[in-house]
């Protein structure tokens, strides 16, 4: 391996029509999103009000947004169109209303990305699960919610459909699909609260460093029990090992990847074949560095014991420390791992060389291409230009200010970019788009149409079986390599012979499409979780429900919101025909009209022009 081609740091971000004054004008504004965000409760998110960025009025904010924007030289700055602001919304965050599509009209992408972003978090996961009674003192409930997920389970079901911060929840949810940790395989003592302190982890650091988030994740209980460094221990003479597990899947997966990449994400070639970016060394060396963390128990952590005294269970504050260092369990023989060297001996053992081995990484010249191009496949395409890459590279790298990693600044360059805003990719002969994940569909529907639980407890469950159900839920993937691999191809289709990418297409299959109508149906018409009195969970249509008597209307409405309007004439002429065979009129009970709702948004959601988001 060229340790030149893999190891050397990314230079300086050129921005092909943007200026370094551009950039830094995004990240001023993106910087003063964040800062003095004086943290909420459990030092979380910010308590930034929309449109009081740091000191700025709204004036002098508007200002300095149409500053930023005529120095990035962006061809989109505001929606022409409804369609356009929806589309918008759509990719940023969880769902798009009549007001938010008005609200991006009025101020612009920029503008409207900022308030966005800026919306702090109302409540924790953590503290969701405390506060419907799923903690400490539950511990002796015949349901054992000490060894359960399902809690977990619904508290991200019910963060996704309900919570405020709409953009900081869609960046978390694909974040969770890049350093996965899954719920299937926590085995330890509340799992569900370590599963959802590790959902609080991406939120906080949704659009703060990559650094931070880096860090966080690795020292995180749940991370540490799913990937085998919590307990993790260094070699000794019996012939024991640190187990290489996290040290494979953070290169492999969360940072740098297989291959030594260009700026653009295409492959690094010497002599027309792929550069590996490291070896099996590199992965037992690098093991060496993540030995000696496990739970923070301490002695004031209150604690009971059960079943005859044979099992004793902590209470729920170490769920949220991070994994803390025993020195006698963690390898001081150094280590060398892409290029970088960790001397023998205590001075540089534990923390200090766990620093130098994110640091490592983090500086690496492939995190930029290759943590980008996962994050515009998940909001915005899945087959990005490699011009579009290295625009969101250039950022990771330096937003313009210095500063490396920037995530607020990263994630405004995809959902900024011309190639995300421009309306070549609505070309009916384009392939710009993606497959909408099924649990993206359901949470779009859930929170466009009123879905609300009556007991507040969101006891969605696991909706993961395809044949009746979504064949996806949140925090659930199968394994570390997420629901699909970035770069599947299905295989005997046109997008195999077009050499392209359909990373949703890997859980899709005849069952799956089934079960997601089936389920669509099912909820629309019974909801949810029945209590014996009737379902806990119902959609009420509010939206969408003073349309009912007008079939054309009521679906040109149900696309803006769901399709951002990208349903075809003759798709929409279909439905409405469909619609018509029921005919209603202003006699017409309720019932009546919710029906004729229920079965717009059913077939809407079942159209390709739905189905494939652009």
């Amino acid at each position: 391996m060229d340790a030149m081609v893999c190891s050397d740091e990314v230079p300086g971000p050129t921005r092909g029509g943007a200026t370094d004054a551009g950039l830094a004008g995004v990240a001023a504004l993106a910087a003063g999103l964040m800062a003095g965000c004086a943290s909420t409760a459990g030092g979380v998110g910010g308590s930034l009000r929309a449109g009081d960025i740091g000191s700025l009025s709204e004036a002098e904010l508007k200002r300095q947004v149409e500053k930023a924007e005529l120095a990035i030289g962006a061809s989109h700055r505001k929606p022409a169109s409804d369609e356009d602001a929806a589309r918008f919304l759509l990719q940023a965050q969880l769902s798009a209303t009549p007001q938010e599509i008005a609200e991006v009209r009025r101020d612009g992408y920029l503008l409207a990305l900022v308030r966005r972003m800026a919306v702090p978090i109302e409540q924790t996961g953590w503290d969701w699960l405390e506060s419907r009674g799923y903690g400490f003192a539950s511990v002796r409930d015949p349901a054992e919610y000490y060894n359960s997920i399902t809690p977990a389970t619904d508290m991200a079901w019910a963060q996704l459909i309900t919570a405020p911060d709409g953009v900081r929840k869609r960046v978390a949810l694909a974040l969770s699909e890049f350093m996965v940790v899954s719920l299937n395989g926590l085995d330890l003592q509340w799992r569900s609260h370590h599963a959802a302190h590790y959902w609080d982890i991406l939120n906080q650091h949704a659009f703060g460093n990559f650094r931070d988030l880096l860090q966080d994740v690795t020292l995180s209980v749940a991370m540490g029990h799913y990937l085998n460094t919590r307990g993790n221990q260094k070699a000794d003479a019996s012939g024991r090992q640190p187990d290489e597990n996290y040290a494979r899947e953070v290169m492999q997966l969360f940072t740098i990847g297989l291959l030594a990449l260009n700026p653009d994400g295409t492959p690094q070639l010497v002599a027309g074949q792929p550069v590996e970016c490291y070896g099996p060394d590199d992965v037992s060396q690098l093991a060496r560095v993540f030995t000696g963390f496990d739970s923070d128990f301490r002695p004031s952590d209150a604690s009971v014991k059960l079943d005859n005294g044979q099992r004793t269970v902590r209470d729920t504050q170490s769920t949220r420390r991070p994994m803390k260092l025993n020195q006698n369990r963690n390898s001081t023989i150094g280590a060398r791992f892409l290029g970088t060297t960790i001397a023998p001996g205590e001075s540089r053992a534990g923390m200090s060389a766990l620093n130098v081995a994110l640091d490592t990484l983090f500086k690496h010249p492939n995190v930029g291409p290759f943590f980008g191009k996962q994050m515009i496949q998940r909001l915005v395409t899945s087959n990005p230009s490699p011009a579009y890459v290295q625009r969101v590279a250039t950022v990771f790298n330096n937003n313009g200010q210095g500063t490396r990693g920037d995530l607020s600044a990263v994630f405004a360059a995809i959902l900024l970019d011309d190639e995300a805003r421009g309306p070549a990719g609505l070309e009916p002969a384009a392939s710009f788009g993606k497959l909408r994940e099924p649990m993206l569909r359901f949470v779009q529907w859930a929170r466009t149409f009123g879905f609300n639980s009556a007991s507040g407890r969101w006891r969605v469950g696991d909706l993961s079986n395809p044949a009746t159900q979504l064949g996806q839920s949140p925090l659930r993937s199968p394994s570390v390599f997420n629901f699909f691999r970035p770069g599947y191809v299905p295989p005997g289709t046109g997008i195999a012979s077009a050499h392209e990418v359909a990373p949703e297409f890997q859980i899709v299959n005849e069952s799956s499409v089934g079960g997601y109508i089936n389920f669509m149906r099912n909820v629309q018409v019974n909801g949810l979780f029945n209590t014996g009195a009737g379902p806990d969970m119902t959609a009420s249509f509010e939206p969408v429900m003073d349309l009912a008597l007008n079939a054309s209307d009521l679906v040109e409405r149900i696309s803006l919101l769901m399709s951002a309007g990208q349903l075809r004439a003759a798709t929409k002429a279909r439905i409405v025909r469909a619609l018509n065979a029921t005919p209603l009129n202003a006699s017409s009970t309720v019932d009546q009209r919710r029906n004729r709702v229920r079965a717009a948004v059913l077939l809407v959601m079942a159209s390709p022009e739905y189905l494939v988001q652009k």
